[in-house]
């Protein structure tokens, strides 16, 4: 739940797994195709795993730059997040259908490991992306 939208996007997809996909302001259009291992055609185009995993590590890279500012620790321009999202049939008992689990490896040049790390798992407790899949999707984060 939000208080109320600072920004609301807009997207609009035609075909699903191979389709468009466009945002209201034209900023963003994408083909879409379906991997081969998901029984796809493997064309040229991305897919909604790809697109969560390029919007989950700004977004969460954007959190971890926040609270860094907020706990007044200077954070590298070189820093990254690098994403990886899975795709799988549900393993919750009971679930059927399909689910996804994803790793965030956080690198932050030149800053102790275990600091990096609180610096992390601080960044997840505010990160939307993480509230909005904790207790559904299975989130590993390391520090490399």
């Amino acid at each position: 739940m939000i208080k109320s939208a600072i920004y609301t996007a807009h997207a609009h997809t035609t075909g699903g797994r191979t389709g468009t996909s466009k945002t209201d302001d034209d900023r963003l259009s994408v083909t879409l195709d379906t991997p081969k291992a998901m029984g796809g055609n493997d064309g040229p185009g991305t897919n909604p795993e790809q697109l969560f995993a390029v919007g989950y590590s700004a977004c969460f890279l954007g959190a971890l730059k926040a609270v860094a500012r907020g706990d007044k620790i200077k954070v590298p321009e070189e820093t990254t997040v690098d994403a990886s999202v899975s795709f799988g049939e549900n393993a919750n008992e009971g679930a059927t259908g399909f689910n996804i689990a994803v790793e965030l490896k956080v690198t932050i040049p030149g800053m102790e490991h275990d600091a990096a790390l609180a610096l992390v798992e601080k960044a997840h407790t505010v990160c939307p992306y993480s509230n909005a899949t904790r207790g559904n999707v299975d989130v590993k984060l390391s520090v490399a």
